[in-house]
């Protein structure tokens, strides 16, 4: 791209070297300058550069060559211009010619040649060197060429030229405006020191800034604290830039401290950016005594707060309840001119509805004659809130005369109409809406369909949605779970989950408990396929999906005989991070027993219980009679001492069953502890658990020869084990 010196950014006063002669100037606009060193632009045609290279034989001077140079469009003409006449005996490059080749360069991006020219003017010691450097270095930072001021900016140095601090703050300045990296705002710092220039506070502030850009916020704190060993005092930019960066950073109690220093030293600063800039951040902090006191100095310097910083004030102010006072600051905002936007007012708003001053606010919005739709709808909603209607309907009634009304106040009425099941009241605002030309939207569908569930109208509600759906429309995420909640109550689970499917297309996450329910629908009514093929849609959408969803699907899998697909639905709720709880437990053991997996079923009785979990008395006594067909109670010596001293959920009949299956598996000891447990407990072992415990073969075989005598030990051995272990109380005898 070829850009004119006329469109660069210029000083405001041009040194008389620049304009020695009006024709050839370097500033006159006339020359043309390539900005892209990569632009492929055509060269000056040969026939073009012979007539200049004919003109300057005849005429050479370095005015003409810094004219002719000026009016050369491309840059390699311009360098090859410059290098004739370096070659032509008698011609010495002026000031004049080193700033029309150098800006040339700079402005296409040549650093490294812009460094030799700099250095060959230095060397040639052409008159005026210094202050071609110093403009150069002026131009380059106004049109954000920084690379290559950064580069003048050396030469300068190694020239041992004394520029003001101004020249380097300008740069510096421009560096963290652009947001250049720290190590060339380091570099220009110490090219400040190297020159034994003092820096001031717009150096340090720069400086500082460029600290806390870096991510260097304690080293930005360090230099704020050494600025009096540098001879100078902080300025309203200074506390600015702290105060603004630490609160960005959540270091509130810091910024609190440099901002007491600002009103220790009485820093009063003078310019509303730096009050616009503060005072909304500790606004947002809700630091009310920190930005009143802010919004007093403020006063005191005389400065006019802005909008946004009247506005950040009057919403703390509300914030804190302290209306009054937010009222009396919409008051002065109007007095200097400066009208409230619609945030101010909703501001007050929401604070006299806070404060439950409905009348006050209505009269607020009357007072000021506000004409935004905004703060009246949300006074509206509040005074619904409130469950005052028919003030609500007078205050619609009054918004509708003055023709404030958007769909927004129209769908307040009728949600607040649905929602309490008044849906014949909502349905006449409804007929008012469509008459007066407005249209139905997604939120007024929704209503509508709020209104039809609570009343129970699926069908209506069910139209509704599908008229809403053929125009592309969407309900809110209330409205459609309140519709699958009442397809599932009216069992119409197949139109339930086609809401479902729907809504999760458009990527709406349902209540994991609801989406139970769903499920639970479906595979009650033998849809437990589909229910399976739902589980991928709830994960794309966000639904959770809980564990009755999964017991759902278990269950409905057990009652089809396929409970063998049982561990793909175990994986699938593992994998999404659903926990397992006793229902699924105990779906999963009974599905276990009737497969024949003695070794699962008692696994999953392990993890239940080690899980804090208890089976149901159903799938307990399924698992025990299963054991004991088997004998295999054996596998569940743990589990015993669990279910039986920390659960307790063992009953009488389940303890004879254990002891007899354990006696007859030839574990003793186990079923004798057992025994005394059950003996504590006051229950009484059934005649086939007494018979098994004294030896019942034995009596049996001694039976014949002396039955009377070997009843009564047998009698009186069993009332011996009874009264061991029940002993007596109550003055009874428990032998037998």
């Amino acid at each position: 791209m070829v850009i004119k010196l006329s469109t660069l950014i210029l000083p405001k006063k041009i040194p008389k070297w620049v304009c020695s002669k009006p024709y050839f100037s370097s500033l006159s606009g006339a020359c043309r300058i390539q900005n892209n060193p990569e632009s492929n632009q055509p060269s000056t045609s040969s026939s073009d550069f012979v007539t200049k290279i004919q003109f300057l034989k005849n005429k050479l001077h370095p005015e003409t060559l810094a004219g002719v140079i000026d009016s050369t469009a491309d840059l390699d003409s311009s360098l090859k211009l410059f290098k004739w006449a370096s070659l032509q005996k008698r011609f010495h490059h002026s000031a004049d010619t080193y700033f029309q080749i150098i800006l040339k360069l700079g402005m296409a991006g040549k650093i490294d040649e812009i460094e030799g020219f700099c250095n060959e003017m230095v060397k040639d010691k052409c008159p005026n060197f210094e202050q071609v450097l110093l403009d150069l270095l002026d131009i380059f930072v106004r049109n954000s060429r920084l690379s290559e001021a950064l580069c003048v900016l050396s030469c300068i140095n190694l020239c041992t030229l004394n520029p003001s601090i101004s020249v380097f703050n300008q740069l510096l300045g421009a560096l963290v405006k652009e947001k250049k990296e720290f190590k060339d705002i380091l570099f220009v710092y110490k090219e400040i020191v190297k020159a034994g220039i003092g820096p001031n506070i717009d150096t340090l502030n720069s400086l500082i800034e460029a600290l806390f850009a870096a991510d260097r916020a304690d080293a930005a704190l360090e230099q704020y604290k050494r600025l009096h060993k540098k001879g100078c005092s902080p300025n309203g930019r200074t506390f600015q830039i702290i105060i603004g960066e630490l609160v960005a950073r959540g270091r509130v109690d810091e910024a609190l401290v440099i901002l007491d220093d600002m009103f220790r030293i009485r820093c009063e600063p003078d310019y509303s950016s730096f009050y616009a800039h503060i005072i909304p951040f500790f606004c947002d902090m809700n630091e009310l005594d920190v930005v009143r006191r802010l919004f007093s100095v403020m006063r005191a310097s005389k400065v006019l707060p802005d909008s946004s910083t009247y506005g950040a004030m009057i919403k703390c102010l509300c914030w804190n309840l302290l209306v009054d006072d937010a009222v009396k600051l919409v008051d002065e905002m109007v007095y200097n001119d400066v009208w409230p936007d619609d945030d101010v007012f909703m501001g007050i708003i929401d604070g006299l509805c806070e404060l439950n001053m409905l009348s006050e606010a209505k009269e607020f919005l009357s007072d000021k004659e506000v004409a935004s739709v905004l703060p009246y709808n949300a006074l509206l909603e509040a005074i619904l809130n409130d469950g005052s209607f028919n003030m609500a309907r007078d205050l619609f009634d009054e918004m509708f005369e003055r023709n404030i009304t958007d769909h927004r106040s129209w769908n307040i009425m009728i949600q607040y109409l649905c929602g309490n099941k008044r849906l014949k009241d909502a349905l006449k605002y409804l007929a008012r809406m469509i008459v007066s030309s407005v249209s139905l939207d997604s939120s007024t569908y929704s209503a509508l369909i709020v209104g039809n569930c609570k009343l129970g109208k699926c069908e209506d509600a069910l139209a509704l949605f599908h008229q809403l759906s053929s125009k592309s429309g969407l309900l809110d995420l209330v409205s459609y779970a309140q519709l699958i909640e009442c397809l599932c109550q009216k069992e119409e689970i197949q139109e339930a989950t086609e809401v479902f499917c729907f809504m999760s297309t458009k990527r709406y996450a349902l209540q994991s408990t609801l989406f139970g329910k769903l499920m639970d629908g479906l595979c009650a009514s033998g849809y437990t396929v589909r229910a399976i093929k739902l589980l991928p849609i709830a994960y794309y959408c966000g639904t959770l999906s809980s564990p009755s969803a999964y017991n759902s699907i278990m269950q409905g899998l057990f009652s089809l005989g396929r409970a063998s697909g049982l561990f793909m639905v175990l994986s699938r709720m593992v994998v999404d991070g659903c926990k397992l709880d006793g229902e699924t437990y105990c779906i999963l053991m009974q599905s276990m027993i009737s497969l024949g997996h003695i070794e699962k079923s008692v696994l999953f009785l392990d993890m239940m219980l080690s899980q804090g979990l208890l089976p149901n008395s159903e799938t307990l006594s399924k698992l025990l009679e299963y054991l004991v067909e088997n004998t295999q109670v054996h596998m569940i010596f743990s589990s015993i001492d669990k279910l039986v001293s920390e659960f307790e959920v063992v009953d009488s009949a389940m303890y004879n069953m254990l002891i007899n299956s354990l006696l007859k598996e030839g574990y003793k000891d186990k079923a004798s502890f057992l025994l005394d447990l059950m003996l504590e407990k006051g229950w009484v072992p059934d005649a086939s658990t007494h018979a098994l415990l004294v030896g019942s073969s034995v009596e049996d075989e001694t039976d014949t020869q002396n039955p009377s005598c070997d009843k009564f030990i047998t009698q009186d051995n069993v009332g011996n084990i009874l009264a061991e272990g029940l002993g007596k109380f109550d003055g009874h005898d428990y032998r037998l």
